[in-house]
């Protein structure tokens, strides 16, 4: 005898015969094109996991039919990339760096490299994007002890500062106080015409013993307004960038026992095309002559 068909009173659809607690279930199967879509997705899915890596067997894994490899895949572009890469470096270093700098595609590659190598060897000291920091120079500024030129920039990257080798770039500022060419009283007063290049002497401060003393003892470097010298590695004294500090204390330390920075040669350390790379990188920070 067959069975009798229940539908729902609210909304005519047939139920299954079940019911709980007064609530009855409706009959309504997934739609046939729900289901066809489901199929091929399964079917999809066993054939994608024949012909591509999927099952892992203990060490080691089914590979596929097709034998591909995400890895192996990454591995060939990256050798590409470097094949690529090599040949610009290749091309850095066979070229003056002004030249480097008015060819656009060298320059892209000179520049990304630079980056890598400035964060690897250079930005521990010099601070991110040669911000810099207490006796280490700002490399963004327009302030330069030894140029800011590209080929300055080259030539101590290449050779340092005071580093020991045959080439770098050297200076010494005598100890004033240390080696007793000035006394106390006139090391004060130097300090006091250095502070007024930049604007900040004390009021009242009487400026001409001093003045006298930097004449006689330090214009022949720094120049008789302060205003450095690149072939000595003398600072500017008249704009208010300081290597260390720029109040009146630190200053009459450094006359009196000045500190001298080092800065190691990196030729034999990085290829030349990494050096010019850097130079680059350190020249685009704005500061650059």
């Amino acid at each position: 005898m067959p069975t009798k068909i229940e539908k729902d009173d609210h909304t005519g659809t047939e139920t299954t015969g079940h019911e709980w607690d007064g609530i009855k279930e409706l009959n309504t199967p997934v739609p046939r094109w729900w289901l066809y879509t489901f199929a091929v997705c399964v079917v999809w899915a066993l054939v994608f996991m024949l012909l591509y890596p999927s099952i892992p067997l203990g060490r080691t894994y089914f590979a596929g039919l097709l034998g591909y490899s995400q890895r192996t895949a990454v591995d060939h572009e990256v050798a590409e990339i470097h094949q690529v890469h090599a040949g610009a470096m290749q091309r850095i270093a066979a070229t003056d760096i002004t030249k480097v700098a008015q060819d656009d595609e060298l320059k892209t590659v000179a520049l990304a490299s630079g980056r890598i190598a400035f964060a690897n060897n250079c930005q521990p000291c010099h601070g991110t994007a040669g911000s810099g920091r207490a006796g280490y120079p700002i490399l963004a500024d327009d302030d330069w002890l030894w140029g800011g030129k590209l080929e300055d920039i080259q030539r101590t990257i290449t050779y340092g500062i005071r580093s020991g080798h045959p080439e770098t770039r050297d200076s010494a500022m005598p100890r004033f106080g240390a080696d007793g060419l000035l006394d106390d009283k006139q090391i004060g007063q130097v300090a006091d015409f250095v502070l007024s290049l930049s604007g900040h002497a004390a009021a009242g401060a009487d400026l001409k013993p001093g003045a006298a003393l930097f004449a006689d003892n330090c214009a022949s470097c720094h120049g008789d307004k302060g205003e450095g010298n690149h072939d000595f590695g003398a600072p500017r004294l008249s704009d208010n960038i300081w290597l260390y500090s720029g109040d009146r204390a630190a200053i009459i330390r450094q006359i009196t026992n000045p500190r001298q920075g080092v800065m190691p040669a990196w030729t034999g350390r990085l290829d030349e095309a990494t050096i010019k790379s850097l130079a680059l990188y350190v020249h685009a920070f704005g500061g650059g002559e």
